[in-house]
């Protein structure tokens, strides 16, 4: 009996084995089939050439996509602040541009680049192009070391589409000198340009985000016949006294977008020229200076054409002017589709205006030299302007001033919602609006009142 009862707990336990069995079995072939993998290598996004010589990418930065970056140092660059650095920067650059893949030029933290004029030219074979400054680009001390005496350039980017200059890091243009001999500050010389620090040139799809620019000889950031540039958080910084010193520049281009910058120059915090369309500007920090500007247009009976320009939000301390269009006598074209919304304004000296008899001379205190303007039977066209919620302080009484041209009026100028009053709290607002030859479109909410020390002409 006990036989049979082992017996048939053996076979019990036989036939438990098998549908265990037979169940795994039938699990791992109902499983999808997942091929035995070994553990890849850890890759880093990018992979950097140390030397001349290694500017392609090996097989796995091309297969991921990666960025090849090409540092200076390895082409020779010394980061001393005293040793010529500009072929190690342009071999670094040649480099970069011929790459198969995204490529990137570094210049390490930490040091001091001496450069002389440089030219970075495309077009790249590469998609896109990284300028990555961590470090510090210093300019000649002196008018040596600028070969082209016609319009140099310092740094210049040129006919490169898909570019990005990125970083915490400084181009110091050291322009002392070139204020010491600009026209402008000694009466007796001749007019000369100076280096633009950054130059943009001929391109398109360009990114400018982070760096710092300071004493540039005239321009800080100029930018020419270009299409899709954005320039975000920048630092902008010169004397207030420094000539001609132009914060960012922008001429002949279309779709430029100005994202967060803090300018502080001896000129225009920003400047926009003849050609220029589809402009954007915000979140600006201006003065000192002499404010933002639109012109000057027209000089010497030249065509100029500006259209669809809008600064949405900017605050302008200390400075000459505040939102301002200005062009010569004699010019033709228009400058049309201008808006300066939501400013603050604060000890600006004159924050609003428009000016058809714009001139400047070499000698501020020859006043008479603008007597050789042409005549005014001819000007820029001025219309569709709006100056929408500005608000602040003046130091003169002058708080608005549209003075236009009698051959060509100002049109459909709108003010709407302006309040700017002289400096001292407490005291009755003494701020003034004078108004020659212009049409507004609409006056809501003004103070002080659109045109009442001057009678409008038709």
């Amino acid at each position: 009996m006990a036989s049979r009862t082992l017996l048939a707990t053996a076979c019990c336990l036989v036939v438990l084995l098998l549908l265990t069995l037979g169940g795994a079995l039938v699990e791992a072939h109902s499983a999808p089939w997942v091929p035995h993998r070994k553990a890849a290598p850890r890759r880093s996004l990018s992979t950097t050439a140390n030397a001349p010589e290694s500017g392609t990418a090996d097989g796995n930065a091309t297969e991921n996509n990666a960025t090849t970056t090409f540092d200076v140092g390895s082409f020779g660059a010394a980061g001393d602040g005293k040793t010529d650095d500009t072929a190690a920067f342009q071999n670094a650059w040649a480099q970069a541009c011929s790459s198969a893949q995204p490529a990137a030029v570094l210049v390490p933290a930490g040091k001091r680049y001496l450069l002389k004029e440089t030219k970075l030219s495309g077009p790249c074979k590469s998609p896109r192009v990284t300028f990555r400054l961590e470090g510090t680009l210093v300019a000649p001390a002196d008018k040596s070391g600028w070969p082209n005496p016609g319009h140099p350039r310092w740094v210049s980017f040129t006919g490169v589409d898909g570019l990005t200059v990125t970083g915490e890091g400084a181009m110091d243009g050291r322009g002392e000198s070139s204020w010491r001999t600009s026209c402008r500050t000694n009466h007796s010389l001749p007019c000369t340009f100076a280096p633009a620090a950054l130059t943009l040139a001929s391109c398109s799809d360009v990114e400018v985000e982070g760096i710092t620019l300071r004493n540039a000889p005239q321009i800080h950031v100029l930018v020419e016949r270009c299409r899709g540039v954005t320039l975000s958080g920048l630092t902008i910084a010169s004397p207030g006294d420094s000539p001609e010193n132009d914060g960012i520049h922008v001429g002949r281009s279309d779709g430029v977008r100005i994202l967060g910058a803090r300018i502080k120059t001896g000129d225009d915090c920003l400047s926009v020229a003849t050609g220029t369309a589809n402009l954007y500007a915000a979140g600006i920090e201006c003065g000192p200076g002499h404010g933002i500007s639109i012109g000057s247009l027209g000089r010497g009976g030249s065509r100029a054409e500006v259209s669809n320009v809008t600064v949405d939000g900017a605050r302008v301390s200390g400075t000459l002017f505040g939102a301002r269009i200005k062009t010569w006598r004699g010019g033709s074209g228009y400058a049309r589709g201008i808006r300066f919304l939501n400013m603050d304004m604060d000890r600006v000296r004159n924050p609003i205006v428009i000016d058809q008899s714009y001139c400047t001379t070499t000698d501020p205190s020859r006043p008479s030299a603008c007597d050789h303007q042409l005549s005014e039977s001819s000007a820029v066209e001025v219309s569709d302007v709006v100056f929408g919620n500005i608000t602040g302080t003046t130091v003169t009484r002058d708080a608005i001033r549209l003075h236009c041209s009698e051959a060509v009026p100002c049109r459909d100028v709108v003010l709407r919602d302006v309040h700017l009053r002289t400096r001292k709290r407490g005291e009755k607002n003494a701020a003034t609006s004078s108004c020659e030859n212009v049409l507004l479109a609409e006056s809501t909410n003004v103070s002080p009142v659109p045109c009442s020390s001057a009678v409008t002409k038709d």
